[in-house]
């Protein structure tokens, strides 16, 4: 038999970005890990445009081909957090051959898990403005919102995470997940990535799990559903290390079992 090749990750991160703050590749040493900006964020926080959820896929399909060589002979795993998940399956179906599995966390399936965004979407320009203001004047109370105890680390955390982008950019994503996944299709592009059997596998917080809606033949058809204990939306802030210890158990899983 021979090794497995090293795998090779494309995080995605989710309305607010990026998930290079907790270092994952200090978490992952043997996993190729990839975490490019999405447009508007990081260093392209000041374009404007291809900031909709179906251009975002489109770039990342790009960046694939373009500058990390993937190909159908060598394609890369790809996980999506929250509305990155949403991005991740756009991702798959668009460019299937380039996607050797998905990891979905906690990523959306219909409007019902857009209840923040859907909010961010409806309110007017001044008035997100001013709440996301107050989120970067005090991100330890914006943690603390969110259930999260604010140590000195993940106040650190959240203020990287709260400055990666303009608040234009927010509301701009989140008007599209509103417009994405409430298209019919949407489920349609989801029916597809299960469809070419693309290994898909579920993971989410123990304590926000139970409010994720994923319909029951997504259910039905992923590969595993895998839950990290005492830690919810954010679980990789919360728990990097057990975050990251799930992420491994399945890209080695999946490498044992394509041994040749």
């Amino acid at each position: 038999m021979t090794a497995p090749a090293q795998p090779r990750l494309l995080l995605i991160h989710g309305l607010l970005g990026s998930l290079n703050y907790f270092e994952p590749r200090r978490y992952l040493p043997g996993v190729d890990v990839l975490a490019p900006d999405l447009a508007g964020y990081g260093r392209r926080r000041s374009e404007e445009a291809g900031i909709a959820l179906p251009d975002q896929a489109a770039m990342l399909a790009a960046f694939l081909q373009d500058e990390v060589g993937a190909t159908a002979a060598a394609p890369v795993w790809v996980l999506g957090h929250s509305v990155g998940g949403a991005v991740a399956m756009l991702l798959a179906d668009l460019v299937p051959e380039l996607v050797r599995g998905l990891i979905s966390v906690e990523g959306n399936f219909t409007l019902k898990d857009a209840f923040w965004t859907g909010r961010i979407a409806a309110l007017p320009e001044a008035q997100w403005a001013a709440e996301y203001g107050a989120m970067e004047d005090d991100p330890a109370a914006w943690l603390e919102s969110k259930g999260i105890e604010a140590s000195d680390e993940r106040r650190a955390w959240a203020r990287e995470i709260l400055d990666n982008q303009p608040y234009a950019t927010v509301q701009t994503m989140a008007r599209s997940v509103v417009a994405t996944t409430g298209a019919p299709d949407y489920l349609g592009c989801v029916g597809r990535v299960l469809a070419r059997a693309t290994p898909v596998y579920l993971v989410g917080g123990e304590q926000s799990a139970a409010g994720w809606d994923v319909p029951a033949w997504v259910l039905a058809q992923a590969r595993r559903v895998c839950v990290q204990p005492k830690a919810g939306h954010m679980m990789m802030l919360e728990d990097p290390g057990a975050f990251c210890r799930i992420v491994e158990s399945i890209l080695y899983d999946e490498a044992c079992a394509n041994r040749t």
